[in-house]
């Protein structure tokens, strides 16, 4: 059984408001494609808390800061179809860039403060990018929930932000990081990786991992954050953009581990950019 595909956004509605005559509640799982385990997971999810699920799959060229780095993403519809079926996904949508952004499009959605530092300080834009396809998806699928990962978790907080502060009437659900065994975050881009930088990429969640667990410990933030990064770049990544502690809540730099935070990271291993993050509870505590 495959699932339906609709590429434009009356097709859409068409079928969403079939579904909201029948009383359906109605769930959307945005994604860009090259889906794996981990899109899987979210749409699992939601399936569970809706009626009806629609995927996404659309390569936002505006969240993009490089042309070759757009041109580089796999772009596997018919993979990603088959990957659905067998979950019982119900619609697959998949727009092209001028459905999304057609001719005269003069609208940014831009959110403040949540986007200063971390990726948003090495990709300028981007997360203008991510807010403006973001809301045009809520509005275009009208879900009653959207399901994230954490594995981006300063773009989790944009959207929260975004929902809150123009009163979209959507539920957001957040799920956990989906792992290898070997600890690495699940993500598209780690099919770039050669079998070399593969066997390297798991010291990233591993140093991770030990360093919040020292921060929780009361170990000083400076040197422990110093320490890490030194551990991954003797692993074999080239380039630790950044190495974080934030406020889990609101994404603020935090000097000590005296309230739920991530610690979070950006580093290259070749050419391919991993992100991460893991919780650090608060010293002292016992969760």
């Amino acid at each position: 059984m495959s699932v339906p595909i609709v590429r434009t956004v009356a097709e859409l509605r068409t079928v969403v408001a079939g579904w909201r005559r029948s009383g359906s509640s109605v769930a959307v799982v945005p994604t860009m494609g090259a889906l794996h385990e981990g899109h899987l997971s979210l749409v699992r999810a939601a399936l569970q808390k809706a009626n009806r699920v629609i995927v996404t799959l659309f390569v936002n060229p505006k969240q993009f800061n490089s042309a070759a780095d757009l041109a580089a993403y796999p772009r596997t519809e018919n993979q990603d179809a088959a990957k659905l079926a067998p979950l019982g996904a119900h619609l697959l949508y998949v727009p092209d860039a001028e459905e999304m952004y057609p001719a005269g499009f003069a609208t940014t959605v831009s959110v403040a403060a949540i986007v200063e530092g971390l990726c948003g300080a090495f990709r300028p834009g981007h997360f203008d990018g991510v807010a403006t396809v973001v809301a045009k998806l809520f509005l275009q699928t009208g879900a009653d929930f959207a399901f994230f990962g954490e594995k981006d978790f300063q773009q989790l907080r944009l959207v929260m932000r975004l929902v809150q502060d123009l009163d979209i009437p959507i539920a957001l659900v957040h799920c956990p990081t989906v792992r290898e065994a070997d600890g690495l975050a699940l993500s598209s881009r780690n099919a770039r990786l050669s079998p070399a930088e593969r066997a390297i990429a798991p010291k990233l969640p591993s140093v991770l991992l030990e360093t919040a667990d020292r921060l929780a410990r009361g170990d000083p933030l400076l040197a422990t954050l110093a320490e890490a990064r030194a551990a991954i770049l003797s692993a074999g990544y080239r380039e630790v953009e950044y190495l974080e502690l934030r406020g889990a809540a609101d994404l603020q730099p935090m000097t000590s581990v005296d309230r739920p935070a991530r610690l979070l990271v950006a580093a290259w291993l070749g050419d391919t950019r991993l992100i991460d993050n893991v919780t650090t509870s608060p010293i002292g505590s016992t969760n």
